[in-house]
């Protein structure tokens, strides 16, 4: 499975503030992003799998939506996960 406990526990070490910090909106965006490019990658292989194509729509819909909590709420949280995933130039 791409995604197991120890990668969990990896990101949300990395994003979050410990390995058990999953609620907080930098861990889920990571989490999100970490989904994103590997269903990108598997849509990219299998371009007539619609389904795994709106799941990803979707994923994107959600972590737009955490970015724009995070950058209503705390711009320098914000500025400081868009930075560390590369999601912007």
């Amino acid at each position: 499975m791409y995604l197991d406990k120890e990668k969990k526990e990896e990101i949300f070490g990395q994003y979050g503030k410990a390995n058990t910090d999953t609620g907080s909106a930098e861990s889920q965006i990571a989490l999100f992003t970490y989904r994103i490019a590997h269903l990108t990658e598997h849509v990219k292989a299998n371009h007539k799998d619609f389904v795994t194509t709106r799941s990803l729509t979707r994923l994107v819909g959600k972590r737009r939506a955490l970015l724009n909590y995070l950058k209503d709420r705390d711009i320098s949280r914000y500025r400081a996960i868009i930075k560390a995933l590369g999601l912007r130039k």
